[in-house]
């Protein structure tokens, strides 16, 4: 059973991405430990689903994460609903691969929207709930394919490596307030995407010979990992990127 954490219980948090994957897993374990947890996510299907599913303390807002004043106005319905938010999960991404030679600017454009962009404006959008209390946890989720040169995606690989140069100036800039910011990387987790998509007989081979742990990541491998990150019991923990990958890198 997951570690309970005492001080989360009431808290408002809002994930990014939240309806699906490992955001999907994130909110669910925000909600197990008591907290009102906002989700903002693009599946609106799967956020109505999450939502009544489990009840009270969640309050789903569709929404296109690549629209700034959305995104705000997103946030702003979860802070009307639930009060000042004091944890952000920046977990939306898209690992959408493609050829370097093909990428034109505007799809340059857009792998940055949906996985950096957003990530520094919900930011911008939570600190100052979290200056007023004198405390607050942002977490932003990266990636360990920039890490290992995973080729056939560079705008995201590049997207991915930057969520760490954006963790370590949030924690400097927002340390003397009480506010912590960390990064998690994820490594090869087996979500529905990733199953239905890339994942084969050939593939996982391949992921158990890199790996240390030889088996299957999963979702609640990082949810509880960001759920710890979170809690006071990683409270003089700032400034750090932490790997979720099984012993890959």
């Amino acid at each position: 059973m997951p570690a309970l954490y005492s001080d989360l219980k009431g808290q408002v948090v809002v994930v990014t991405g939240g309806a699906g994957g490992i955001g999907e897993a994130i909110t669910r374990a925000f909600h197990a430990q008591g907290c009102k947890v906002g989700v903002l996510d693009i599946d609106t299907a799967r956020g109505e689903r999450l939502q009544a599913e489990l009840g009270a303390g969640v309050c789903f807002v569709p929404c296109d994460l690549t629209d700034i004043p959305a995104l705000k106005a997103a946030i702003q319905t979860i802070r009307d609903a639930f009060g000042p938010v004091e944890i952000l999960i920046n977990n939306a991404a898209h690992d959408e691969r493609h050829e370097t030679l093909e990428v034109t600017e505007a799809y340059w454009d857009g792998r940055m929207a949906v996985n950096l962009k957003h990530q520094f404006f919900a930011a911008q959008a939570v600190l100052p709930d979290m200056k007023a209390a004198g405390r607050g946890s942002i977490v932003n989720l990266g990636s360990t394919s920039w890490i290992i040169g995973q080729g056939g995606m560079a705008a995201y690989t590049a997207c991915k490596s930057a969520v760490l140069g954006l963790t370590r100036s949030l924690a400097r800039d927002f340390g003397a307030f009480g506010i912590r910011v960390n990064a998690i990387a994820p490594g090869w987790i087996m979500t529905e995407r990733q199953l239905e998509l890339w994942v084969t007989p050939e593939t996982e081979k391949e992921i158990y010979a890199n790996q240390c742990l030889k088996r299957r990541l999963v979702p609640d491998d990082v949810a509880r990992v960001v759920v710890f990150m979170s809690s006071e019991e990683a409270g003089a923990i700032t400034n750090q990127h932490h790997v979720v990958d099984g012993g890959w890198t």
